[in-house]
């Protein structure tokens, strides 16, 4: 009798921490994510042109605000000045809606207004980013399109992990 007492106890505990964990993901509530930074587009824009983007993100209490705006040089690659990265070609704002932690990376989603490359407004967005600081990994999915940045200078952070 104690035996089946022990196990339906731990059943509950059980239910009630899952229950638990299952709000959090959802909405986000009780995870913050903060960062801004430099970062480079892998593989670079039109006909392979270097893209640096600025980022930045904050979430806490179940809603926050992302940017994202792409810059990349004027003059074409190995003349004077392509090393200036003053052409906005794209910027991403909106508010984030939700946030989830999957396993070191966490995953927001929100609605963004687009203006340049990808252009529109109430645009869903996923942000999908790693915690760290240069070298960290942030992806970003809006106007069916995928961008792989790697932060050159700034952080990321968010709770769990090392």
């Amino acid at each position: 009798m104690n035996h089946k007492r022990l196990l339906l106890s731990l059943l509950i505990m059980l239910l009630i921490h899952t229950s638990a964990s299952w709000g959090s993901e959802t909405d986000g509530r009780g995870i913050t994510v903060e960062g801004a930074g430099t970062s480079i587009l892998t593989g670079g824009g039109p006909g392979t042109a270097p893209v640096i983007t600025r980022v930045g993100i904050n979430f806490e209490n179940g809603s926050g605000h992302f940017d994202c705006l792409a810059l990349m040089p004027t003059a074409p690659a190995g003349t004077p000045g392509s090393g200036s990265f003053d052409n906005n070609i794209m910027y991403v704002t909106g508010p984030i809606s939700a946030a989830s932690l999957q396993g070191d990376s966490v995953v927001l989603t929100g609605t963004a207004t687009v203006t340049g490359v990808g252009a529109g407004t109430n645009l869903p967005f996923t942000v999908t980013a790693d915690r760290g600081g240069p070298g960290t990994k942030v992806v970003l999915a809006v106007s069916g399109m995928t961008f792989v940045e790697t932060l050159l200078e700034g952080s990321i952070t968010f709770p769990g992990g090392n």
